[in-house]
Parts: C-alpha cells; sequence; structure tokens
C-alpha cells in the first residue's frame, strides 16, 4: 500500500484526489493532509481519511483544528506546516495555488519523494531551484497538468519508464522532435481582436470546457494558462523552446501530443476529467483500475485543431519571451500576472489591459540566474511591483 501526503488537500486537486483513492480502496494509505484555512473542510477530511497528521498554515486556527480533528491526530500549524507534511509519504500531492506551493514542492524533492505536481507556479517561477533538487536520490516529478501528464505518457512510450526518472535530461538519440501542447481556446476563441476591448469579468469567466478558480480561469482566456504551460513542459522535459508548440483544440479531448522525429505523433485521449491525471501520478509506473474520463467513441463526433491567434491574445508570446529569457525572467512574468489578473478581476484595468501590465513589468525588470530561493522570492516581488506601478497607471489614465 503506497502512503499518500496531500497538500491542498481541500482545494480542486486535493478534493479530486480523494474522488481517486475512494475509487481504489485498499491501494493508498493517507498519511497527511493540508490546507490554508479550510478548518471545516479539514475536519471532514480527518475523520473520514485518518491520516497520521494535519497541517494548517493559519497559525490562528489550530486549537479550533486540534479540538475537532479524531483523537491521536497530530496538528501542524504555521506557515512551515504545508512543507513539513510534503517530507514522510511515498507520494506527496501539491495542489496548493499560486507561489505559495514552491516551498511544498522543494520540500518532497529534497526529500527524495515522488511529486505529483498540480502547482505550475513552482516550475515556472522556481524552475533552477527546483532542477537542482529534482537532483536528489529517490526525488521524481510526475506532472498532474492534464497537458504535462499527456506529454508525459506519451514520452514514456517512446523513452521507457528508466529514462523518465533522469528527465530533464533527455537521453542521447531520443529522436523526440517537438512537444505540441492543445489549448481549449477559452470563451474568446474567434472572437475579433476589436472587441475584446469590451469583454467583462463575467464573460472572461465563462471557460467552455473546464470548471476552475477565476484566476486559472483568466489565465485561460489569455492564453498565459498556456504560455506557463509552454515553460513549465521546457523545465519538465527538458524541450527547447523552439521544440515546443501550441495549438487550440477545443473538445479538450486530446490533452497533448509529441512527434517523433520520423514523422509520428502520439497523443493522449479522454474526456476532460482530472482525476485520470491524479490517479496516473498516484499510481504510477502502474496505472489505477478505476477508469475516469473514459471515450464513447460512437458519440465524440469531431475534433478540432487550429493555430492561436497571437496578435489577439499576445500573453502567450509574453510567456515564451521570458521563458527564452530564463533564470528569474519568468518569476517575474508570472508575479506581474497575478497582479494584472487580480487587478481585472477587481474592475481596475480591463482585460486587454493584463498583457499589457505584463509586458510592461518585463520590460522595466532585468533577471539573474538565481542561486537561491530568495533569488526567486525577490523576482516574485520585483514583478509584482513593477505590474502594481502599471496597473496604477493604466487606472490613473481611464479616470481622467
Amino acid at each position: 500500500m503506497k502512503t499518500v501526503s496531500l497538500v491542498g488537500s481541500t482545494g480542486s486537486i486535493g478534493t479530486q484526489s480523494v474522488d481517486v483513492i475512494r475509487a481504489t480502496p485498499g491501494e493508498y494509505h493517507v498519511r497527511a493532509i493540508g490546507a490554508f484555512r479550510s478548518v471545516d473542510a479539514l475536519v471532514a477530511q480527518a475523520h473520514e481519511l485518518r491520516p497520521e497528521r494535519v497541517a494548517i498554515a493559519t497559525q490562528s486556527l489550530a486549537r479550533e483544528l486540534e479540538e475537532r480533528v479524531p483523537e491521536g491526530t497530530e496538528v501542524l500549524a504555521g506557515p512551515d506546516a504545508l512543507a513539513a507534511i510534503a517530507t514522510d509519504a511515498d507520494v506527496v500531492v501539491n495542489g496548493v495555488v499560486g507561489f505559495a506551493g514552491l516551498s511544498v514542492t522543494l520540500a518532497a524533492l529534497n526529500a527524495g519523494r515522488r511529486l505529483a505536481l498540480a502547482n505550475k507556479e513552482s516550475l515556472i517561477a522556481g524552475g533552477p531551484v527546483v532542477q537542482a533538487a529534482r537532483a536528489t536520490p529517490g526525488a521524481e516529478i510526475v506532472p498532474v497538468d492534464s497537458e504535462h501528464c499527456a506529454v508525459h505518457q506519451c514520452l514514456r512510450a517512446v523513452l521507457g519508464t528508466d529514462a523518465m526518472a533522469a528527465l530533464p535530461a533527455l537521453p542521447a538519440g531520443h529522436r523526440l522532435a517537438r512537444v505540441v501542447l492543445t489549448a481549449s481556446g477559452g470563451p474568446f476563441r474567434g472572437r475579433p481582436t476589436v472587441s475584446l476591448a469590451e469583454v467583462t469579468v463575467e464573460d472572461a469567466l465563462a471557460h467552455p470546457t473546464w470548471s476552475m478558480g477565476p484566476k486559472i480561469t483568466i489565465d485561460s482566456s489569455t492564453l498565459m494558462n498556456k504560455g506557463l504551460e509552454v515553460i513549465e513542459a521546457h523545465e519538465l522535459f527538458g524541450v527547447d523552446y523552439d521544440a515546443i508548440d501550441v495549438v487550440v483544440h477545443p473538445q479538450s479531448i486530446v490533452h497533448s501530443m509529441i512527434e517523433t522525429t520520423d514523422g509520428a505523433t502520439l497523443a493522449q485521449l479522454s474526456l476532460p476529467d482530472m482525476r485520470l491525471p491524479i490517479g496516473y501520478a498516484l499510481a504510477y509506473p502502474d496505472r489505477i483500475a478505476a477508469p475516469f474520463g473514459a471515450i464513447d467513441w460512437g458519440a465524440l463526433g469531431r475534433l478540432d485543431f487550429e493555430p492561436p491567434d497571437r496578435a489577439g491574445f499576445p500573453c502567450l508570446g509574453l510567456a515564451y519571451a521570458a521563458g527564452r529569457a530564463g533564470g528569474t525572467a519568468p518569476a517575474c512574468l508570472n508575479g506581474a500576472n497575478e497582479v494584472a489578473v487580480d487587478a481585472f478581476l477587481n474592475h481596475r484595468i480591463r482585460w486587454v489591459d493584463i498583457p499589457a501590465v505584463i509586458n510592461d513589468a518585463l520590460d522595466d525588470y532585468s533577471p539573474i540566474d538565481p542561486t537561491s530561493v530568495t533569488d526567486v522570492l525577490d523576482a516574485d516581488a520585483t514583478g509584482r511591483e513593477l505590474a502594481t506601478a502599471a496597473v496604477q497607471r493604466r487606472s490613473t489614465a481611464r479616470l481622467r
């Protein structure tokens, strides 16, 4: 029986991980769960899953949690609590949202654990320091994002399981030509560029395929989510940016593809269901017996593909540029994007201002090669400061 630590257990990835564990009785024992502040949900999970440890990042909620979890359960609290439970299970699921997930990623990898990674900021902002931790004996990343999980499955079919453990170093003579990430296109696919200036928050939150949180949904509408996934693919698999492409696929059935040097394309297909990549990461190198996302081929109908509109959605190009710049540029990009999205959600800037704010921040930033987490944190903070100033300029201009 594998042991599992669910970090971010009350969020979307965490609760769907619990679904997978319920569907595979006897396969997994949850040793630890943790969240930022969701006491009620943590208590319910603690009584169902019976973990040895429960962590909450908000120190002031520790006493309430201690009084309500099953007797004998150890409670950890404070800013380091989530990272603390990422060290003592066979598989650590990092479902923490945002930049806060970096400490969880580093803790799991430095402890030599398998990391089921759903926190993309870890690799986007902290790529260089994460790669150093990834060299720890026993440490391994199996991605939970549907696109990167699809690439992982396709690469495994070509390279073999042993070679996957050495990523991001691709083996000599690997015969991989390119990685193709699929994008739904978001709610504004095919919309004339001139009309995007009138986009509302409600419009941008109406995703046609996936049910996600507000920040990720806005990122999908701008194609920044796909740009961040390009950086993540580079960090995960060691593929050059020139060999990573994006194609819009509105049905979200083909989750991503790889192309080999002889022209063959391998793809992973399933109905949109995050429990499939979660189950893959938990069971790897095996597969779970419970099916999620199985396709009824007689009812599928059609699969469409088209190139992304880079002019109407410049965030994709900004992410490529930051990735190619390397060093701390992706951390600056990520921080600036979070500020811009928050400003849009709070009606301080327009949707079309989001890429302009990010571009201003990148123009004013000089990346360095990070040697520590502090360098990454500084780049994130600088990106946020520069974006905040850019938001203020645009907010002031609109009021004139």
